[in-house]
């Protein structure tokens, strides 16, 4: 029987994709709580593990060589795992590559883009008219991609489901917070759904809220570690 994966795991949208493809994957796991409100990633055990001091982090002690390996960054995490189960990252190297880059999409433009909106729309200290602008626009940019790539697919990849939907979903759920309405995006809208209604999809969603069911409290302080200079610091 297979040793559980350590996941060290805030329920964000990149602690979401992690757990969501363990739940698809049928592996078993123990969740390691990150609270990153209360400062834990910045924690010197936490760093060993993931140096940007940002979660989700795991570490197998079941590597490929028998021996424990630690990985850090979402999209790596979902790759390695891909490649351990054979799961949702396609063998054939045209359907592979292709994975690959609806996953550098959502690494590259729909994580950092959609995190700058809801920051701006949502946290930051001033309204900046113009950030909240620049970021909201990039956001509809980004969902007519999604939209018209799911126009000619049922999945971000093609015909199969893949890591690449798995990475993109949890970031679409904040839609409203970004400043859109998913009825102006009829084919994401179908994709977003049907995604939402998958058994594995809903349990890794309702363990992340038992994870934060004590809340990150907004207050100064959560501020002042998830957006001041605390995260600024050398370490």
């Amino acid at each position: 029987m297979a040793q559980p994966i350590d996941v060290y795991f805030w329920p964000t949208p990149n602690g979401n994709k992690v757990s969501i493809f363990l739940e698809e994957a049928g592996l078993p796991y123990n969740i390691f709580p990150v609270n990153i409100g209360a400062g834990d990633q910045f924690k010197e055990e936490f760093l060993e593990i993931s140096p940007n001091n940002k979660m989700p982090a795991i570490i197998d002690p079941e590597g490929s060589d028998g021996q424990p390996i630690s990985i850090f960054e979402s999209g790596a995490i979902l790759m390695y795992l891909g490649e351990k189960t054979g799961k949702f990252l396609p063998v054939d190297a045209r359907s592979r590559y292709r994975t690959i880059e609806w996953l550098m999409f959502q690494m590259g433009g729909v994580g950092p883009m959609l995190g700058q909106n809801h920051h701006f729309r949502q946290y930051a200290p001033e309204n900046i008219e113009y950030a909240i602008d620049r970021y909201t626009n990039e956001a509809t940019r980004l969902y007519n991609v999604i939209d018209k790539q799911l126009s000619k697919n049922e999945y971000l990849a093609g015909s199969e489901y893949t890591i690449a939907d798995i990475a993109t979903w949890p970031w679409l759920t904040n839609y409203e917070n970004q400043g859109q309405r998913l009825e102006d995006f009829p084919n994401l809208a179908r994709w977003y759904w049907d995604m939402e209604a998958r058994p594995a999809v809903k349990t890794a969603m309702e363990k992340g809220k038992e994870v934060s069911a004590s809340g990150v409290t907004m207050d100064d302080d959560a501020k002042e570690q998830l957006f001041g200079g605390s995260q600024y610091q050398r370490r």
